[in-house]
Formats: C-alpha cells, sequence, structure tokens
C-alpha cells in the first residue's frame, strides 16, 4: 500500500465529506490504519520497503482501531473532543421546549345560570412569558471568551503535525453571548400575572362540570406551549327545586278535598310560574309530568328534560263538628253504593 501525505488541512476540509459517502466507513479505516502506521517507527519501516504486504507478513493487523471514529478520539482528546460534540447532547437537553402547565380556577353559579348557561368574566393568577427577556430567563451580554464570535481556534500536536481546529466556544455554547439570571423574573423566564377573561357557561352544566380554555394556561418555557385553563364548576342548589340529570323534582301539597276533586294550582319552576292541573281523584305520592321543563341537555340546548312533580295530600288531623259530619254522609253513601253493587 503506498500511503498518501495527509494534510490536516486537507483531511480536515473534507472529513464531513467523506462521512456522506456511502463508503465514508472504508475511507474512514484507511485514515485509521495510515494513523497507526505512521505514529510506529517499526510499522513505518516495514510499509516502506515491502508495502502493506510486508506489514501483513510480520502479523501486524492494519486498523487496530475497530471503530474508525476512535483515531479521532485519540487525536482531539486534549481538545475537548470533536468540536465540541461531547457537549451538544447536554446542550440540548438543557434547551429543550418546556410545555406549560395547566390553571384550575373554580366558579361558583346560581341554579338557573347552571341551567340556561351564563356569560361570566372571571380573573385569574398565571405564569406569563417575561417581557424583560422574552422568556429566556437571562440578560445577554458579549461572551469574553470568544469575544462574541461563538466560536474559539484549538491547536493540539498530533504525530501527523499541529492541528488546529475551529470549535464551539463552551463559555457561551455558540451563541457569542453570556447570560445572567433575569431580575424581572429571577432566571424563569415567566413571571405570574393577572388577567381578565370571558367565559360563556353552557346551558346544562352541573356541580363538578369542567370547562376547557385552551392556551390560557400557564406559559411554557423555552417555547413550549402554554397550558389550559380548567374551570371547575360548584353550582348553588335551589330550595325548591330538585335537580336529577336532566330532570327537575318538585313537591306540592294538597288538600284531599282537592286531590278529591281535582284542581288547578300554580307550580315553581325553572320558567316562572306555571298553572298545573290536578287530576280529580289524584292519589297519595302521584307523579305528575310537566314536560320540558327541565334542564336541557349539555351542549343540546333544544332537547330539556321534564319537571317531575310529586302530589303530596293533606289530610287533616282535627275536623270540625261540620266539616266530620260531611265526611260521616260522605262514607254512608259510599257505604249505599258499595252495597248496592254488591
Amino acid at each position: 500500500m503506498n500511503l498518501p501525505k495527509i494534510k490536516f488541512a486537507y483531511f480536515w476540509n473534507h472529513l464531513i465529506v467523506l462521512c456522506r459517502e456511502p463508503n465514508a466507513e472504508q475511507h474512514l479505516k484507511e485514515i485509521s490504519n495510515a494513523y497507526e502506521v505512521l505514529s510506529d517507527d517499526e510499522k513505518r519501516s516495514l510499509n516502506d520497503k515491502f508495502g502493506e504486504a510486508g506489514l501483513k507478513g510480520a502479523g501486524m493487523g492494519m486498523g487496530d482501531f475497530s471503530n474508525p471514529f476512535d483515531l479521532f478520539e485519540s487525536l482531539f482528546e486534549g481538545m475537548g473532543g470533536m468540536g465540541g460534540m461531547g457537549s451538544m447532547g447536554s446542550r440540548a437537553s438543557r434547551s429543550r421546549a418546556v410545555d406549560g402547565q395547566d390553571e384550575y380556577y373554580s366558579l361558583v353559579i346560581n341554579f338557573k345560570e347552571a341551567v340556561f348557561g351564563v356569560e361570566k368574566e372571571i380573573e385569574i393568577t398565571r405564569l406569563e412569558t417575561c417581557g424583560t427577556c422574552n422568556g429566556s430567563g437571562a440578560k445577554p451580554s458579549t461572551c469574553s471568551t470568544c469575544g462574541g464570535q461563538g466560536q474559539v481556534v484549538s491547536s493540539a500536536r498530533t504525530p501527523l503535525g499541529v492541528f488546529q481546529q475551529v470549535m464551539t466556544c463552551s463559555s457561551c455554547g455558540g451563541t457569542g453571548k453570556v447570560s445572567t439570571s433575569c431580575n424581572t423574573c429571577s432566571g424563569d423566564g415567566r413571571v405570574r400575572r393577572t388577567k381578565r377573561i370571558s367565559l360563556k357557561i353552557p346551558a346544562g352544566v352541573d356541580t363538578e362540570s369542567r370547562l376547557r380554555v385552551r392556551g390560557e394556561g400557564n406559559a411554557g418555557r423555552r417555547g413550549g406551549s402554554p397550558g389550559d385553563l380548567f374551570v371547575v364548576i360548584e353550582v348553588i342548589p335551589d330550595p325548591v327545586l330538585k335537580r336529577d340529570g336532566t330532570n327537575i323534582l318538585y313537591t306540592c301539597k294538597v288538600s284531599y278535598i282537592d286531590a278529591i276533586l281535582g284542581t288547578t294550582i300554580k307550580v315553581p319552576t325553572v320558567d316562572g310560574m306555571v298553572d298545573l292541573k290536578i287530576p280529580a281523584g289524584t292519589q297519595l305520592n302521584t307523579t305528575l309530568v310537566m314536560a320540558k321543563k327541565g334542564v336541557p341537555v349539555l351542549n343540546k340546548s333544544n332537547m330539556r328534560g321534564d319537571q317531575l312533580v310529586r302530589v303530596q295530600v293533606e289530610i287533616p288531623k282535627r275536623l270540625s263538628s261540620e266539616e266530620r259530619k260531611l265526611i260521616e254522609e260522605l262514607a254512608d253513601l259510599s257505604k249505599g253504593k258499595t252495597a248496592s253493587r254488591r
């Protein structure tokens, strides 16, 4: 093998090109073998006299660097690695974007607001991107190590000569700037601020319903996406109307006379007072249905539940003598009807 005279300027300029070629690994192995021979006086002498055959005949295998890149590691060992490549991963890790956390807000509304929906303006406190440092968390200044260039030149003496390498500045990570913590956000890149947000509460929400407002949570770090705002609903119960899913429950009381003869009463609903007809002969604990007087189905406001009215018949504990007399006459009439049917 006739070894070429390798010039380091050529070697460095064409290293990246070699790595991109389909037979890059073979090229790198040849360079590795060349370095091994040139750095060993005995191997170099055999190669000059007999060529590659002389090395093989002497039992000296080529390419003790099983990984071609071991050659470059040995050349650059005193220079902090290949162009600072060893530190690139850690810098990338430190600069990785982090999404912001979600925020939660508890909103209290009344019964009718939950049934029909409502618009509310709330005030939240959240982390926003710092305007002083634009979220970087740092106050930049020119790097004194590289003079703002972002690169430094290092030299190393090798068996093949003096090798100069342009490296990314380790002090500034190649940015040309060094940073101190921002005084406004203390280096976090975010500051806590208050903001007012308008919310549209849909009809049909209930206690523990959660509304999601995208992007209104805490700001991300290093370019990360903001979190979301979750509004957790708490509904103040109505003292008269009780909710059961999309139905509303109400209990009314009527006298035994009205239950027997029938009547019409006023019943409270979420739509206001409504007439309800109590049929004659209504029995104890009868449930009457007021269609579509209940709660709208969430996100389907054209669909509503019913209001269920439970009728309680009041029976007096004391009767006047006249009332008792009339009741007894009614009882006799009832017995007479029963006897005639037999």
